[in-house]
C-alpha cells in the first residue's frame, strides 16, 4: 500500500509530474530527455520523502517506455496504467478540467485510490521484436497506398510508384528476415515460435505477435487475462428487462485484433477445433462477425494452452479438455 503516490503526464517533448502528499500537491514539469530524467530525480530527492512513492504513470508507447525504464533501473516504483482506466476514473469524479497539470494530479489521485500493479519492463528481444513488427506494420500500409495509387496514377508516375513498390517489398523482406534471426538467436523464443507454429491458422507472422503477447513479463496466469489484453472480452449490456448488443471491450491493445483476425479467418477453415467451434456458434444464429472474434478469442485460448502444456498442438487433447471442463 502506497501513502505517497506521482501522477506523470507524459508528451512527446515534456513531462508534467504531480506528487500528491497528503492531499497536497508538489508540481513540476521537466523535458522528455535523458537530462529531464536526472532533473525529475533531483528534484524528488528534495522532498526527503518518508516512504518511496508509487509512479504512476499512462500507457503511451514510446513516449512513456523511457521514463518507465529509466525510474526502474533507479529501484522506482512504477505502475504503467491503460489510458481507458484514468479516464473512466476521471469521469467517476466528474473531471471538467483538462490540462497537463490537472492529468498529472488525477493519476496520482487514480494511483493513491486504486495502487495499480507495477509494471515489469519487457526484456531487450521484446522490445526489438516489437519495434521490428511495428514496423512491418507501417511499410505494410505505404505499400497498399501505393498500390491504390498505381491503379489511377497517369502514366508519367506509374514507374517512381513501381519503384517505390519494389522497394517497400524488399525492406518487407528485410525485417521479416530479421524478425526469424531474432527469434532463432533466442533459444526460449525459438522454442515457443515451433509450440505455436503447430498450430493450424498460425502463420510466422502470427507466431510474433503471440510471442509478444505471452511474453512472460506480462505476467498472464491465464487465457482470458490475455484477451482482456488485446481487447477481445466480451462487454455485456444488461440493466433490468433491458439487453443490449454484447460487443467486444476494444478497451486493449489494438494491434493484437488487427494481427489476429485473419489467422482467426484461416483457423476457421483449418483448423479442427475452431472450425467445430465457428460451426456452432453459426448455428446458434451468431454473425459472422461475432463468431471470427470468438475464433479469435479461442486462437488465444488454445495458443496459451500450448505454450503453458509445453507440447505442440494435438485437436484430440484440446477436444478432449474442453469436453472435462464442461463436464
Amino acid at each position: 500500500m502506497y501513502s505517497i503516490t506521482l501522477g506523470v503526464d507524459i508528451a512527446k517533448k515534456k513531462f508534467d509530474v504531480a506528487l500528491l502528499i497528503d492531499t497536497k500537491y508538489k508540481h513540476k514539469h521537466f523535458p522528455n530527455d535523458k537530462a529531464g530524467f536526472e532533473a525529475f530525480i533531483q528534484w524528488l530527492l528534495t522532498f526527503n520523502l518518508p516512504t518511496q512513492p508509487l509512479v504512476c504513470m499512462e500507457a503511451t508507447g514510446s513516449y512513456s517506455l523511457p521514463l518507465a525504464d529509466f525510474l526502474v533501473a533507479k529501484d522506482y516504483s512504477v505502475s504503467v496504467v491503460n489510458p481507458a482506466k484514468i479516464h473512466a476514473f476521471a469521469k467517476s469524479e466528474l473531471s471538467r478540467t483538462k490540462t497537463d497539470k490537472a492529468d498529472a494530479k488525477l493519476i496520482a489521485r487514480y494511483a493513491l485510490t486504486m495502487q495499480p500493479g507495477l509494471w515489469t519492463p519487457p526484456p531487450p528481444e521484446m522490445r526489438r521484436l516489437q519495434a521490428l513488427t511495428r514496423r512491418i506494420e507501417h511499410l505494410l500500409e505505404i505499400q497498399q497506398m501505393e498500390r491504390n495509387r498505381l491503379e489511377t496514377a497517369d502514366d508519367s508516375v506509374t514507374g517512381s510508384i513501381s519503384t517505390l513498390i519494389k522497394t517497400v517489398e524488399d525492406e518487407i523482406k528485410a525485417i521479416r528476415q530479421a524478425i526469424d534471426a531474432l527469434i532463432t538467436d533466442h533459444t526460449d523464443l525459438d522454442r515457443r515460435r515451433k509450440l505455436l507454429g503447430s498450430i493450424p491458422g498460425v502463420g510466422p507472422a502470427t507466431v510474433a505477435y503471440l510471442l509478444m503477447l505471452f511474453s512472460p513479463h506480462q505476467g498472464f496466469t491465464n487465457a482470458k487475462q490475455a484477451v482482456a489484453f488485446a481487447g477481445l472480452a466480451p462487454a455485456l449490456r444488461e440493466s433490468g428487462q433491458w439487453i443490449g448488443k454484447t460487443r467486444i471491450a476494444k478497451t486493449g491493445d489494438p494491434t493484437f485484433r488487427k494481427a489476429l483476425y485473419m489467422p482467426a479467418l484461416c483457423a476457421w477453415t483449418h483448423n479442427p477445433v475452431i472450425r467445430t467451434f465457428c460451426e456452432r456458434l453459426k448455428a446458434n444464429g451468431k454473425n459472422g462477425k461475432a463468431i471470427a472474434c470468438a475464433a479469435m478469442r479461442k486462437l488465444i485460448h488454445i495458443a496459451f494452452g500450448v505454450l503453458q502444456s509445453g507440447e505442440p498442438f494435438d485437436p484430440l487433447w484440446v477436444i478432449s479438455k474442453n469436453k472435462s471442463c464442461k463436464a
